[in-house]
């Protein structure tokens, strides 16, 4: 079996990794909110009730869930070596510079060294000034410092696990994010990849962390084995669009042999594309009504020679591309609050066209979205409501929080 294996985005889910909240979210303050992209403070007791509800709606209809904390202390228990390039890369991607800071947090962090689990915790938390063994006199930075001071910050974005990498067929595209504080996250998909035994040398990689234009998995949508969508957005380039079809065109592996690129609105509503276009049953759709406006869509397909392709706009309406792409007859957009604009933004707001399909028609939700919740039992789907009145405070929703690694062939 192959290690990842997503070839849709309503195959039945086998396997998903999450993240439960943790410890990162305490690092939260007002005065850090804008810098680490939230638009509040979660409380963290209740925002793991509900995440731990979410992990056990997924258990309950049959997927295993692993969480990304796990697998990485599991790359971290394979050897001292690992564990040390790990600890090292971690301080340089946070930004500290001097010799005598990088010791410090080094001899700090190497206190967890028998339990790999809290380290990789520890280091998603991040550090504030007073855990580390400093004297004020050794610096005039530290002696006009409060002890509070975040030395490294946390990365309180990693619950949603969607982002950081993408899975694609049998492959993965390791993403660089947006933000220098997401783009930290992505650290721990580049040792699983490289080192755990379950993907080392298993998986197809058509993007890399390291590469120089920004895309995020949340962009990134399986419509099946031979059609790719990709939300050309805020957060993901056109140039990192154009640099991962060449790679997976150039993969003999890959079956993809059309990437539709769509060009979404550049503001927060519309972040990523799976904010505002979910695909729930074989023939429907959860859509934000904003979407339904003049919206461009490139076809990209392969070139006639290796490292070319061939680029069309779309001038067809968004119901004929889907159609055609799934060579079906029709489909049906679910508008996310229905013809209730006032319900349409609230609820979009708080991810109501974020919703994690696990089976054909049967999805995720956010219990708070009661309009586009009773919209879609309309329509003959079987809603899972989850609670998320802290969840939802990240701005994202059940797709958003999972990285599915397994589902089961769709036949239409």
């Amino acid at each position: 079996m192959q290690s990842i294996n997503v070839k849709s985005e309503i195959g039945r889910l086998k396997k998903v990794l999450l993240h439960r909240p943790g410890k990162e979210l305490l690092n939260l303050t007002p005065d850090t909110l804008e810098r680490l992209l939230f638009d509040d403070i979660p409380f963290l007791e209740a925002a793991q009730q509900e995440h731990d509800a979410f992990a056990e709606t997924l258990r309950n209809n049959g997927v295993e869930v692993l969480y990304l904390e796990d697998v990485m202390a599991e790359v971290l228990d394979l050897s001292d070596e690992i564990r040390d390039e790990f600890i090292k890369q971690w301080i340089n991607e946070a930004g500290i510079s001097t010799g005598l800071y990088k010791k410090k947090i080094y001899d700090y962090m190497m206190q967890f060294k028998d339990d790999s689990k809290v380290l990789v915790l520890k280091s998603m938390e991040g550090i504030v000034l007073k855990e580390l063994n400093y004297t004020k006199s050794d610096s005039l930075v530290d002696l006009m410092s409060d002890p509070s001071k975040l030395v490294i910050d946390p990365m309180p974005n990693l619950y949603f696990t969607r982002d950081p990498f993408a899975c694609i067929g049998n492959g993965v595209s390791l993403n660089r994010m947006y933000s220098v504080t997401r783009n930290r996250e992505t650290i721990y998909g580049e040792y699983i990849f490289k080192y755990h035994p379950d993907f080392k040398e298993k998986v197809e990689k058509y993007y890399d962390r390291y590469n120089a234009f920004h895309i995020e998995g949340g962009d990134i949508l399986n419509i099946n084995d031979k059609v790719l969508a990709v939300g050309i957005s805020q957060r993901t380039e056109p140039d990192a669009l154009e640099l991962l079809a060449k790679n997976i065109f150039e993969n003999e592996n890959s079956a993809i042999e059309t990437i539709l690129g769509f060009d979404i609105p550049n503001s927060r509503a519309f972040m990523h594309l799976d904010t505002v276009f979910t695909q729930i049953d074989y023939d429907k759709f959860t859509i934000h009504p904003g979407i339904l406006g003049p919206l461009r869509i490139y076809k990209i397909e392969k070139g006639n020679c290796r490292g070319e392709i061939k680029v069309e706009v779309q001038n067809s309406d968004l119901e004929t591309i889907l159609e055609k792409s799934l060579g079906i007859d029709q489909v049906e957009l679910i508008k996310c609050g229905g013809e209730d604009m006032i319900a349409a933004e609230r609820e979009q707001w708080n991810d109501g066209s974020n919703t994690l399909c696990i089976s054909p028609g049967t999805i995720i939700t956010y219990q708070r979205n009661t309009k586009t919740n009773e919209l879609l039992k309309q329509r003959g789907l079987k809603v899972l409501e989850i609670p998320s009145a802290e969840l939802s405070r990240g701005r994202g929703g059940p797709r958003c929080m999972s990285m599915p690694l397994d589902r089961e062939p769709v036949n239409y």
